[in-house]
């Protein structure tokens, strides 16, 4: 089961990777959608591999590897001729990175505080 969730990541970054680099990228039909499209994509990736992985130093890698990622992927964008470099994605890439790293932090101590509540 594990190895699914694992490949299951990696299959989503390889999604991330394809539409940032597809000729027409989905609109979501308001303004700075596409802004809030890149921190839910890197958000959620982020979130995905730190449930995977507990150990800080592995989560760190991860994180570190992402926000690479969102950078190469601009410069990449900005070569293809079709696409543009912007670097409000790069800023947003590296908030749904640090988001999903918080969410998934924040996640012991909810089950922590749930489990001391009393109804």
């Amino acid at each position: 089961m594990r190895a699914a969730a694992v490949a299951g990541g990696w299959a989503y970054a390889v999604a991330i990777v394809v539409l940032s680099l597809t000729p027409s990228p989905p609109d979501p039909g308001f303004d700075y959608g596409d802004k809030l499209g890149h921190l839910l994509a890197y958000g959620m990736l982020m979130f995905w591999f730190c449930v995977l992985y507990r150990y800080r130093y592995t989560r760190l890698a991860y994180g570190i590897g992402w926000v690479l990622l969102g950078i190469a992927l601009e410069f990449a964008q900005g070569a293809t001729g079709y696409r543009s470099f912007e670097l409000a994605d790069m800023a947003a890439n590296t908030l749904g990175v640090l988001a999903g790293a918080l969410a998934a932090l924040s996640l012991p101590r909810a089950a922590r505080a749930a489990g001391r509540e009393t109804p």
